[in-house]
């Protein structure tokens, strides 16, 4: 594996004690892994720089960005990007689950919003923090100033998954909260009734914010590959139950690839970014997604 990819596995991130090592390493990773790109045409602002456009001093091209990526990219010291974003992490008890050799879809989605706080501050953009389960327990307001990543990082270490969901009604409340345009950035699994799920994320489009919204899972949540026989616990309720996984294999996906699809097709059709994350997949690909938004805007 090249060096800069075992930053960007779950599970090699997880073995490290201090988020903010954590969250620095991904998106190093992350900004090396772009650099070394097959990909063309993909616009990357990041830290100090933007890619050169007609008009800038050659001065301010940084030539060794230029010997790595064969792009031209100028320094950037004074600009302001004024974008504002809000990352809101459910923190309901079923995003507490974690199938063998995985990490939690919590831990997974703390590790995410930690690494874009961090690409947020180095761009000098405005970041907020929301945690959430039946309702909005945590709440940071977007702050630009570098200093602000500790508050950010703070929170999501000291937070534990616990309560029902509440996804619909929590985000709702968030809605109403935010006052100013910005970029609202989602972590659940929207474990909640399908349409008041939609319903929420709609409401953070009719108050004009861009939205983005990852649905994380496990991938044992996703294909149902057990085993033989298992014993299912709900995280929420405390019940459980015996059951043999193959019987229900086909119907369990059924529903999951029908759950999915809805979220997936209403989100597109009004205009909200939606994204599955798998927690054995890279962190790149949820990464990738928010930074084409991002320079969207």
């Amino acid at each position: 594996m090249q060096d800069y990819r075992k930053y960007l596995e779950p599970q090699i991130i997880a073995q490290l004690e201090n988020i903010e090592l954590k969250a620095r390493l991904v998106v190093e990773g992350f900004i090396t892994g772009l650099h070394r790109s097959p990909y063309h045409g993909f616009s990357v602002e990041f830290a100090e720089h933007r890619q050169y456009r007609p008009g800038d001093e050659f001065r301010h091209i940084d030539w060794k960005v230029f010997g790595r990526t064969e792009k031209f990219f100028v320094k950037q010291f004074e600009e302001e990007t004024n974008l504002r974003s809000i990352l809101s992490v459910d923190s309901s008890a079923s995003m507490n689950f974690a199938s063998k050799g995985q990490i939690s879809k919590f831990e997974y989605s703390t590790y995410l919003a930690a690494a874009i706080s961090y690409m947020l501050i180095k761009q000098r953009d405005a970041i907020g923090l929301a945690l959430y389960d039946t309702k909005v327990h945590t709440y940071l307001p977007p702050r630009s100033k570098p200093s602000y990543i500790y508050e950010i990082l703070k929170a999501l270490v000291a937070t534990k998954p616990a309560n029902e969901t509440g996804t619909s009604k929590a985000l709702d409340e968030l809605a109403e909260r935010i006052k100013r345009r910005g970029l609202v950035v989602i972590f659940s699994d929207f474990f909640d009734e399908p349409q008041s799920v939609l319903n929420a994320l709609k409401h953070f489009r009719h108050k004009n914010h861009e939205v983005i919204a990852f649905q994380v899972l496990d991938p044992r949540e996703i294909d149902f590959k057990f085993g033989s026989g298992a014993t299912f616990k709900d995280l929420e309720t405390g019940e459980e139950m015996i059951t043999q996984p193959y019987q229900i294999q086909k119907t369990y996906s059924m529903a999951v690839k029908e759950f999915i699809s809805f979220i997936e097709t209403e989100c597109h059709n009004h205009n909200i970014e939606y994204q599955l994350i798998n927690t054995s997949e890279p962190f790149d690909k949820a990464l990738r997604e928010y930074l084409t938004k991002r320079n969207r805007m």
